[in-house]
């Protein structure tokens, strides 16, 4: 089985799905300080990454997360004015995983341990521009679409 591989744009704020077969693409919201791969800069890391594991299968595409853990909550706008700043995690999480050592993997640049995810996002929050802290956001259904065929261990290219 070939696994798939994901192309993450940070200039275009796209990600494409591809199997070599088929493709898919989607609008995502990267980092709003835009690509760094250093712990505690906020950006999203460049560069070759795998998914490391894969979070959420079968909870409501608003389900909401915390420190990868299902809380019980189901993202509601009357949820959302109860925590106007909180940095939403909701639906599904393909936690990234760094393959470039020196570039995204150990160190001062390690993928995995800045909890770098593909994750869903509030319908209110903005696809297609920069605006997260360093994290690629989907719209939820986009999401569960992503992780119902992508499998642990797929290719995830981000580029600038």
């Amino acid at each position: 089985m070939t696994l798939p591989r994901l192309t993450v744009s940070l200039a275009a704020q796209r990600l494409t799905w591809a199997d070599g077969v088929r493709q898919q693409s989607w609008p995502v919201s990267t980092a709003t300080v835009g690509a760094d791969e250093r712990n505690g800069s906020g950006g999203t890391p460049r560069g070759r990454h795998r998914i490391r594991a894969r979070i959420g299968d079968g909870a409501d595409s608003h389900a909401v997360f915390i420190g990868r853990r299902p809380t019980g909550e189901i993202w509601t706008p009357e949820l959302a004015a109860t925590a106007p700043h909180r940095d939403w995690i909701l639906g599904r999480i393909l936690w990234l995983c760094g393959c470039e050592p020196g570039r995204n993997r150990f160190g001062a640049v390690d993928t995995m341990r800045r909890y770098i995810y593909i994750h869903g996002t509030p319908p209110d929050q903005p696809l297609g521009v920069p605006g997260s802290h360093g994290c690629i956001r989907m719209a939820c259904d986009d999401v569960v679409t992503l992780f119902d065929c992508t499998p642990a261990g797929s290719e995830v290219w981000i580029d600038d």
